[in-house]
This record gives structure tokens, sequence and C-alpha cells, in this order.
């Protein structure tokens, strides 16, 4: 990372922004898909201007604040504007529906939500008008548009320096159905944008960008790596691979990224003209959310000639590992590289033994990036060891050079599309089907997404099948997101379970994977 101030030295994101725009005023701070530019001046004067009308509108300082909003300018400036007031934030991605919605909202506590009308054809208006109905108008709601709240700036109070305060939620799918709230301050995220840019080397001649949901952590991960180093963002709200390749084309983009599907789509548009560079500035893929098959990293440095550089994080700690530039084509293919600026990792047994280079265990890690607390339930956990060490519920191995090795994951999970899913919160829907006697959720390999969501059932007697569009539907109804919404069912007679009555779901998953293999060989 290249950088002329001292990020890490901010007081607040707030002071993180007031600092690049005294040093980078006049650069472009951020562009969109309709070629709208902004400055970091024009940033922090719009944020300003927004804070003042938020405050207006009744948001005070310390309250908390939902908001569920798509990837755009006036996303970016809402989200500056409410940590200028010392809002507390909670991100909320626009699939959402009302069933996780509304969890969020009680789990969070929140004073306000902040949507927007029709989008995609779903009317969050509508939706939000429901959930506060519910609250028995506790709830304050506002409906923004393209336009957002403006004051006098002059109303302002001080803002705020507290650093290590909460100032953001985060809602993660957990080995339950109710979703947890990853607690993170200022610090910590300015702790992970930092690691962001110094991995990547990150300077202020890069353009990046936001193709994904902002709400995701990743989002003001990546702002805080363009106020770190002064580097331009390019956003689009709805990523279409075509249009993608033609905005940064237009842009002069040199890195780009997301999870491992925006990879391979990425390749798919460049297969649409071997030989020629889609975007010739481009210089890096970067990303993460979901393994990276080796074959995909081959295949994208061969045809499209340069690196993907693979990270490894969660909401509870956005940058644990990265790839790097000076790492050798091995290690970028089958690693997902090295601990980040400030980030450790020890590899442990069951019993916390920490074990040597090349032994398979489970990660540990901590560093200056890692959240503070989960809120669940109106209590407050901290799952650290005495040192500050977290388990991250995954499994690996460290290579000599210091390089991680994924090798799996002991949370029940299903990461698609670089989201992850709770299992248990759709089968909770799924059970309540009257045609249900049992059922297991599990995720399927599958190139384009990662995993797919495979619904299996195990039906009442004499009731009739039930197919994948009866599913779905069954899903919409019940209020959660699309995402979730099973992508193939089987049939079984009878689950496997332990001798305690636990489904065997590694066994599940691997005779359905069996079977389907079996049934793929005998088409051929």
């Amino acid at each position: 990372m290249n950088s002329d101030i001292a990020p890490n030295d901010a007081v607040s994101l707030w002071d993180l922004l007031a600092l690049r725009a005294e040093t980078s005023g006049e650069t472009v701070a951020v562009i969109d898909e309709f070629d709208r530019r902004m400055t970091f001046t024009e940033v922090v004067s719009m944020a300003e201007r927004v804070a003042a009308g938020l405050l207006a509108r009744g948001v005070e300082p310390r309250s908390t604040v939902s908001w569920q909003l798509p990837t755009r300018i006036e996303t970016i400036v809402l989200s500056l504007a409410l940590s200028r007031l010392g809002v507390t934030q909670n991100p909320i991605i626009p699939l959402y529906r009302a069933r996780e919605v509304g969890a969020m909202i009680a789990q969070c506590e929140s004073d306000w939500l902040i949507t927007l009308g029709e989008f995609r054809g779903f009317d969050h208006g509508a939706m939000a008008e429901e959930l506060r109905a519910a609250s028995g108008d506790l709830l304050n709601l506002m409906v923004v548009s393209s336009e957002l709240p403006d004051g006098d700036p002059a109303s302002l109070p001080p803002a705020p320096v507290g650093r290590d305060e909460v100032r953001w939620i985060y809602t993660t799918s957990g080995t339950t159905s109710a979703p947890k709230g990853v607690c993170h301050t200022d610090g910590t995220l300015i702790a992970g944008g930092v690691a962001l840019a110094d991995a990547i080397g990150a300077t202020a001649d890069d353009t990046g960008t936001i193709f994904f949901p902002y709400a995701h952590i990743g989002g003001p991960d990546l702002l805080i790596a363009s106020l770190a180093t002064g580097m331009s963002l390019v956003v689009m709200e709805v990523y279409a691979p075509a249009a993608a390749v033609e905005l940064m084309r237009r842009t002069g983009v040199t890195i780009t990224g997301g999870s491992t599907p925006h990879y391979a789509l990425l390749l798919e548009e460049q297969r649409k003209n071997p030989g020629n560079p889609v975007v010739p500035t481009l210089r890096m893929v970067t990303g993460g959310g979901a393994p990276m098959p080796e074959s995909l990293f081959r295949d994208v440095l061969a045809e499209m000639g340069i690196p993907i550089l693979h990270a490894y994080g969660m909401t509870e700690c956005p940058m644990i590992t990265s790839a790097r530039m000076d790492d050798s084509v091995e290690q970028l293919a089958t690693t997902s590289g090295r601990p980040v600026l400030g980030c450790e990792i020890q590899i442990r047994t069951e019993d916390d033994e920490v074990l040597p280079t090349g032994r398979v265990g489970r990660i540990w890690l901590r560093g200056p990036m890692l959240f503070k607390e989960y809120r669940t339930d109106g209590e407050i956990i901290r799952p650290f060891d005495a040192e500050g060490w977290m388990f991250t519920g995954d499994t690996g191995k460290l290579e000599p050079e210091g390089h991680l090795v994924l090798v799996g994951r002991e949370k029940d999970l299903i990461i698609r599309k670089g989201e992850s899913i709770s299992p248990t919160e759709i089968e909770e829907v799924l059970a309540a089907h009257s045609a249900v006697a049992d059922v297991a959720v599990i995720g399927l390999p599958d190139d384009r997404s990662g995993e797919r969501i495979c619904a299996v059932l195990q039906l009442q007697d004499g009731a009739a099948a039930l197919d994948v569009d009866t599913l779905r539907t069954y899903c919409r109804d019940a209020g959660i997101s699309p995402a979730k919404f099973p992508e193939d069912v089987v049939i079984v007679s009878e689950m496997p379970k332990t001798p305690t009555m636990k489904i065997r779901k590694q066994h599940l998953r691997q005779f359905v994977i069996d079977q389907r293999a079996l049934s793929g060989a005998a088409d051929e």
C-alpha cells in the first residue's frame, strides 16, 4: 500500500474521510454506471448535508439505524453521513425479505429503518410499513429514492471520535436460524480496509470496483481501502457481467473482484473475445467469500494474463489472509495467501494444542480487524479466549512460508455466491409444510455459485411428492430471501441418523453427490 496519510491514526471513519479530502480533495472518489462522478471533497460536502437532513428528520446521535439499500453513490454517502452523526449502523442487503429483515431489526434493537421503494420488482417500502406496524409503530421509517435528506451542516454536533465504540452491527448466518449481530467499531473496519489495501498493493493510481452489495462488510472494507490510498471506486447497483466489463473499460478499472462466481463470470466474458483483454487496464482480480477452484485461477491467468489474489475472511474479521503479487503461481493457485497486516493465525487441535506447519487443525485468529462481540437474543457474547484468539469454525493448515490452505468447515453453513446461508433457517420453514415429515438442507458443489441449496425431504405417509417450484413458492410466501430458495429437491424414504437421532448431513451430502454422479454416467 502506498498511502500519503496515516489511516490507522484516524479517530473515526469520518476522520479518515476528512483526512483524505484534505489531501486529495479534487481526486475522483466514486463513479457509477451512469458516469456520475464525485470527488472526495464533494463526498464530504454531500455527506454533511445528508447528516444534517437526517438529524432534522429525528435521527439522533447514538441511535441505531438499519438500512437496506443497493450499491449506489447515495448509499455510500448515507453510510458516511450516519458515521458523521455517530450513529450505529446495521446494513442489510436488498435481497432479504420480511422474515430476515424483521429478525435483524429486532436483534439490533433498531430505532430506524431506512429503505427504498420498489427495487427489482419488490416493494421494499410496503414491507417496511408491515415491519413498522408489527413493531407497534416503535420503529421509525424513512423511504428514500435518489434524493437523500438535506440540511444545513451548521446544525450538526461535533464529529464523533469514538474509534473503539460499536458503530456497525452486521447480521450473519450461524448454525441456528436466528441471525447473530456481529459488532464492529470504526477501528476494526479501518484496520480491515487498510490491511486489504496493503495486501493488494493499492495506490492512488488504481481504480477499484464495488460490484456486490455495499451492505456486505466488504463494501466499507473497499471504501476504507480507497480512503487510505486515494484510489477511486466504481459502483454498480445490479451486477451484469457484460455491462460490468463495459463499465470497467470506460472507467479504466485496474482492480476488480468480489466472490468466486465473479471470477468465473469475468472469465466467461473474456472467452467471448479470445486473445484480446476485455479490460486492458485490469491488473488483478481480488475477492473471497467462497473457496476458489485451482482450475479457475489457472484459467484466468492463462486466458486473461492477470492473477487472482484470493483472500479469506468472514463477517467477524473481513481480512484474515490474502494472496499477494509476489506469491508464486503455485501459492496463488492453491492457498488463500498469508495473514494480512496485523492478523495472526494459529492452527490448533480440538484440545487447543497449537499444531506445527503442515498439520491440519482448527483455524484460530486474532488481530485489530476482529469484531468486538456478538449480540444475540439480548445477550452479549465474546467468543475469545484469554489472549484474544477466536476459532473461525474452519479447518486448515499453514504452509512453510506462512500461506494458509483451507481444508473444510466445522460449521453447518452453505456458501452460495459468497453468501453464508444457515441451513437451519430454511429447514425450519420447510419443516412446517404439511407434507414434510423430516428435512435436511445441504449444499452441493456448483461451478457457478460455489454451492447449490438442496432440500432433502422425507415425506409424510401418503403425501404427494414436492417439486422445486412448489418449495420455492412456499419459501416466498414464508418471507425469506430468494437467495435461500431450494434449487434442488431429493426425496428419501428415511434420513440417515446418529444414535442420538441427529441427521448425518455429511453422509447425506455424499449420498446425493454419488447418486447424481451415477445418474450422469448413465445418461452418457
